[in-house]
């Protein structure tokens, strides 16, 4: 028998940078509670729904969320109590219909998202179910390659690096287990590197190493040594991955990469210096490696290297339909970052990767650079069968929650459980 939801409440809490976000509960009428918190971005695409904030700055900076919990509590809770929450496409359009608004400015995409999140959660314990078959299924044993930030720059980072974040890719592995040992011994075996040659070994917001480097270049040939240093094979036990979040270095018409002193570059001469990297380094994917508004380019990008790497819309696509859309249609890209806080429902973002696997696209879960406690991303990449998951480095427990909770669903499924892109 089918329980309704009986309540719906937020709390303001703090994300790993300590900034203001939600924590949302539904408590269903036999008892049951689900709860969600919702992540928060740096490096955000113009086009994502919006993170309402209150704007006061004697409070927290103007950052605080107690305008996005009002919300939840005065405006979308009375209006779900009764609800049913296995209804998931129900009510999230219930709650997009009260906002109506089209980037859901009025009650905030951090508000609607708690709740849709927290809906999903609730509904899959009052079934009896984790969350990760609920939302995909009895099929749902696909457990994802990580993709693993070991140093940050841009947005993410103090450093040297206009490139936002260089990533390892334990594609080789058999199983995830083995997968999060191989990164772990090569971050560990970075982190030696790095103190060896008297950098710091202080991480940025997602964990990863923000050293002061002479290049973006260098960034790259150290983890190829961290890895042959842990003892794997560069390429074929490991592979690298790259978010450059170009638009935070584009200016004026041109890619300005002042902090390493490259000088500025156009829209091909970017490409150019990816493809003498693809060609030296072992990079599987690229994300963001131009800006969220150079559509042209990213289709000459996808052009020149899309059949030898991953080229991944994030800031381009915010994990909206529409964007995904004109995407496949103008061949910008193959493959899309999905963060459920740029679209900002359960129901969407499922959405929007179905358009995604009808393309033959590949797509990444992504957590966001503020992130909290929460797992739930970990079970939503199982449940969506992507084989792809972005959560960071290997240090910062908000982090780690997501690997611990994969290994959790790894144990529950297995000689059922698969593992690969």
């Amino acid at each position: 028998m089918i329980s309704r939801i009986r309540l719906v409440r937020a709390l303001e809490i703090l994300d790993s940078r300590g900034t203001p976000t939600l924590r949302v509960a539904v408590y269903l009428e036999n008892g049951v509670v689900g709860a969600a918190s919702v992540p928060s971005g740096a490096s955000t695409g113009e086009n994502e729904a919006v993170e309402l904030r209150d704007g006061d700055v004697g409070r927290y900076g103007g950052k605080g969320v107690r305008r996005a919990v009002a919300n939840v509590n005065d405006i979308i809770a009375p209006r779900l109590a009764g609800g049913d929450p296995t209804q998931q496409t129900q009510l999230d359009r219930l709650m997009i219909e009260i906002d109506a608004t089209a980037n859901k400015s009025k009650l905030g995409a951090n508000a609607i998202l708690g709740v849709s999140q927290a809906v999903a959660r609730a509904a899959a314990i009052s079934s009896g179910l984790p969350l990760y078959v609920y939302l995909g299924g009895a099929g749902a044993r696909h457990l994802p390659v990580p993709m693993m930030n070991v140093i940050n720059g841009g947005k993410h980072a103090d450093s040297s690096l206009d490139f936002q974040e260089f990533m390892i890719v334990p594609r080789g592995a058999p199983t995830f287990r083995e997968a999060l040992r191989y990164g772990a011994e090569t971050f560990q075996a970075l982190k030696s590197l790095l103190h060896e040659r008297g950098h710091s070994t202080a991480v940025g917001d997602e964990g990863g190493f923000a050293p002061q480097l002479k290049s973006n270049e260098e960034a790259c040939e150290l983890i190829v040594t961290a890895i042959e240093r842990a003892k794997y094979r560069p390429g074929e036990d490991i592979a690298i991955a790259l978010d450059p979040a170009a638009s935070s270095f584009f200016e004026n018409g041109k890619y300005r990469l002042t902090r390493s002193r490259q000088g500025d570059k156009s829209s091909d001469e970017m490409t150019a210096l990816y493809s003498s990297w693809v060609d030296r380094f072992p990079i599987i994917s690229l994300e963001d490696g131009l800006a969220e508004n150079d559509w042209e380019g990213f289709r000459r990008q996808t052009a020149a290297l899309g059949r030898r790497i991953q080229i991944v819309g994030d800031d381009l696509l915010v994990t909206n339909p529409v964007y995904i859309q004109r995407a496949i249609a103008e061949k910008s890209c193959n493959a899309a970052l999905i963060k459920l806080n740029q679209i900002g429902t359960v129901t969407e973002t499922i959405d929007a990767i179905h358009l995604c696997r009808k393309a033959g696209w590949g797509f990444v879960i992504s957590h966001r650079s503020g992130e909290t406690e929460d797992s739930f991303i970990a079970d939503f990449a199982v449940a969506m069968d992507g084989g792809q998951i972005k959560t960071g480095s290997l240090c910062r427990s908000e982090r780690i929650a997501k690997y611990n909770r994969l290994l959790e669903i790894e144990e529950e499924l297995g000689h059922a459980a698969m593992f690969g892109p």
